[in-house]
């Protein structure tokens, strides 16, 4: 559709949204920038090659080339905060996970600014998922919405102590059937990774947003730890050491356990009725 925005149109009643594998930064932002590795830092890594297999499903996979220091797709446009009380960014990021800021002083975008990058980014990529919510449900009656998003294991600002693998979120409940939760844990339980459901991730404004569970559209949020596929530094994490290299072998056991969690979210769908 564009040279930033990829989607590949499957026939299985599943969606899996990328919306932040992107490192892209335009030339006319990336000056203004204290650190280009640190406006790198929080992305996806290599969740485009972890979900490869997918395609193979019969998935539909929407994602993005655009860093989310540029716009974060996964949040609320209005600016609310979807984790209240809680540290979190924004929908144009002015620091990182860990509170470092991300441009040089006086260099953050605006309101204008920010309106035009939405008007730009976050709005096509938003048309582009309910296209094909739409396609599918027309086709399938019921469509489960994945958004699939990876973090860092340790991130005190975020969260204490160790994220678990699999990091599972529904709204509480609110985004989806609860027999899409159980069949999805049930999946992450038959591994050797460790998971939880609505822990300190409960989906983002992408699985808030489209999760309408009455009209056949059911959406969950999928949050891995990144040492279940990749090897994580000890800290500090640097340019140097951060991201590690995508090993496909490395990877190849969070792949299987994501292959049945995938291929559970397609069995979901074709036997729900909406």
């Amino acid at each position: 559709m564009s040279d930033w925005l990829h989607v590949h149109e499957g026939h299985a009643p599943l969606i899996v949204a990328m919306p932040h594998v992107g490192t892209e930064i335009p030339p006319s932002i990336e000056p203004r920038l204290i650190d280009p590795w640190r406006a790198r830092k929080d992305a996806d890594w290599w969740i485009e090659k972890l979900y490869a297999f997918a395609a193979g499903l019969g998935a539909t996979i929407v994602r993005t080339t655009i860093s989310r220091t540029v716009i974060d797709l996964n949040r609320d446009p209005s600016g609310a905060s979807l984790y209240p009380g809680q540290a979190t960014t924004t929908l144009c990021p002015t620091d990182t996970f860990d509170g470092e800021p991300l441009y040089q002083p006086g260099q953050e975008p605006d309101a204008a600014e920010i309106a035009h990058r939405r008007a730009t980014w976050f709005d096509p990529y938003h048309a582009s998922l309910r296209v094909q919510i739409e396609r599918l449900r027309h086709t399938h009656g019921s469509v489960v919405l994945y958004d699939a998003h990876s973090i860092r294991s340790r991130v005190p600002r975020l969260f204490e102590g160790e994220l678990p693998h699999f990091n599972i979120g529904t709204n509480n409940g609110a985004t989806c059937a609860q027999a899409l939760s159980d069949a999805v844990a049930a999946a992450c339980a038959n591994t050797p990774f460790s998971s939880v459901v609505n822990g300190r991730f409960r989906g983002g404004w992408t699985t808030r947003h489209y999760g309408e569970p009455a009209r056949g559209v059911h959406a969950i949020q999928m949050e891995l730890a990144c040492r279940g596929y990749m090897d994580e530094p000890s800290a500090p994490f640097t340019a140097a050491n951060w991201p590690t290299p995508f090993d496909a072998a490395r990877a190849a056991p969070m792949q299987a356990a994501l292959s049945n969690v995938l291929q559970a979210c397609i069995a979901f769908a074709q036997e729900e009725k909406p």
